[in-house]
């Protein structure tokens, strides 16, 4: 208690020092509680939500997503698909990046150009590996070719946040990292690494100028002293408020608990690169058999989750309705355990997050209880996030099994499944029967370049179905987001989880 006291003490003088004593400027500031830090503020280098939370402050897309998961003009005006594989983009003109250059054709360019080059290694690279050329037809306006026909384009360049060119050739990939510049509606302050960041309103924002002139994003990672901030009176936004404490934040008189759906769902891989007892389907099956995820979802979660069905969240195109959860049932995972030569059990390491996720670190301890009823002996480890995102990044994570959330920003099943399944792809741990694992590529490459929205849809469908038999994930739930925000904040949270903060404003 004296620890946890203490801690919220820091906080509270930490934001005062911060934002002064005085009513006034206390109310220009804006505060959002992360349970974790961004990575680096680059737009095109990271895989990341919590990250890009902060930096798409920073940056603009050429196009947004609106509520009705319709897209609106952002940095570009219009996109036309003037052939089926070539899209003519025309640019916003007088757009300036923090440091008065104007955006040019040339900087949209440059940005994808730089997430493919395969010497940056960017993690978001498969995302525009359907991009042939990107074709500067002047300042305003270019063209993108494809490979193919590729109907999801716009949803990519709804998520392409652009660089300056000049800027990031002048100062390299690496101070770019931590000295952003971009055409978003604020400018980097300060980044203290793992306390917080602080940006200030883009007075020459193209949209015009925010309401909050000043925005600081705090690392919080315990969720009893991210909720004990809210409900002092210093934070204005916090994510991943847990259940048990949704009727203490509504009760304090300072904030409300607002819920979302959520298009994140969370998964634990088997990695099933070398032979093993993960690489044996039954192995796998018995433990998804012997995960109680319903008993995770109403007593951990509150409710405020569903069972996963499929290795895709139901509020995505080419979700497949048939399917059904594989169920708890743990003495048949037993059975399957002998049957596959471990009656015994076996060692296995199982890696988790603490603070990324609602209740993380808990589900994670709850889920090695389980698999240790089965009668396997499970190490738990628990990494701080920035090594964790990075060794997944990397594809070095040190564990048999590990839990990570996916955020599929599409709306689109090709956000989720080519990436995770398709061979070749930078997550991609799906290595089973080879002829399987080549008719699910068939039906990935079938339906990222079709045009036709029934037959993309049951060419997903089909891959699911297939994926669902394989058993490649511990399939665990689709969340939702519960967010504090204080009483006197008007913001909506969003089902991307993206934390928009220009349309924010005082009550």
């Amino acid at each position: 208690m004296k620890k946890t006291v203490s801690l919220v003490a820091c906080l509270l003088i930490a934001t005062l020092l911060l934002i002064g004593c005085g009513g006034k400027q206390q109310e220009a500031v804006l505060v959002v509680a992360q349970g974790v830090d961004a990575t680096m503020l680059d737009p095109g280098m990271h895989s990341e939500t919590t990250t890009a939370n902060v930096e798409r402050q920073i940056f603009d897309p050429l196009l947004e997503m609106g509520a009705n998961q319709e897209y609106e003009p952002a940095l570009a005006t219009s996109w036309e698909a003037v052939t089926p594989t070539t899209w003519e983009i025309r640019l916003r003109q007088g757009v300036r990046f923090h440091d008065g250059e104007e955006l040019t054709a040339e900087d949209v360019q440059y940005t994808i150009e730089r997430i493919l080059d395969p010497s940056k290694n960017s993690p978001q690279a498969s995302n525009y590996s359907a991009i042939a050329s990107v074709e500067v037809v002047d300042d305003y306006t270019l063209r993108i070719h494809t490979k193919q026909p590729y109907p999801v384009l716009p949803a990519r360049l709804a998520n392409l946040r652009i660089v300056p060119k000049h800027y990031v050739e002048e100062i390299g990939d690496e101070r770019f990292k931590r000295e952003p510049v971009g055409t978003g509606p604020y400018k980097l302050v300060r980044w203290d690494k793992d306390e917080q960041i602080v940006l200030e309103a883009n007075p020459d924002y193209w949209r015009g100028e925010p309401e909050i002139k000043r925005v600081v994003f705090k690392v919080i990672p315990e969720d009893a002293s991210r909720v004990m901030a809210l409900q002092a009176g210093q934070v204005d936004i916090a994510v991943n408020i847990p259940p048990h404490q949704v009727a203490a934040v509504n009760n304090s008189g300072k904030a409300q608990v607002l819920e979302v759906p959520s298009s994140r769902f969370l998964l634990i891989q088997f990695m099933m690169d070398n032979p093993g007892p993960l690489a044996d389907r039954r192995v796998r099956l018995a433990l998804n058999l012997a995960v109680d995820v319903d008993s995770i979802v109403e007593n951990l979660l509150g409710g405020n989750a569903t069972p996963m069905t499929q290795t895709l969240a139901n509020l995505d195109f080419g979700y497949n309705p048939q399917l059904k959860p594989y169920g708890y049932d743990l003495e048949r995972a037993k059975a399957l355990l002998k049957e596959a030569g471990y009656a015994d059990g076996f060692k296995l390491t199982f890696a988790a997050p603490t603070g990324r996720y609602m209740m993380d670190k808990e589900v994670g301890e709850a889920i090695k209880n389980q698999l240790e009823a089965l009668g396997l002996q499970v190490e738990l480890k628990l990494p701080e996030w920035g090594v964790y995102a990075e060794q997944i990044m990397s594809r070095k994570v040190d564990a048999d099994l590990w839990l990570i959330g996916w955020g599929n920003s599409l709306f689109d099943a090709e956000g989720t499944l080519y990436t995770w399944f398709h061979t070749g792809q930078r997550f991609c741990y799906y290595h089973v029967d080879a002829e399987r694992q080549r008719v699910v590529d068939e039906l990935l490459d079938k339906a990222r370049t079709n045009m036709d929205p029934q037959e993309r849809e049951q060419q997903y469908q089909q891959a699911l179905a297939l994926i669902h038999e394989d058993i490649p994930w511990l399939l665990l739930h689709q969340q939702k987001d519960l967010y504090g925000v204080s009483k006197r904040v008007n913001w909506t949270p969003r089902s991307d989880e993206a934390i928009i903060l220009y349309n924010a404003g005082w009550k």
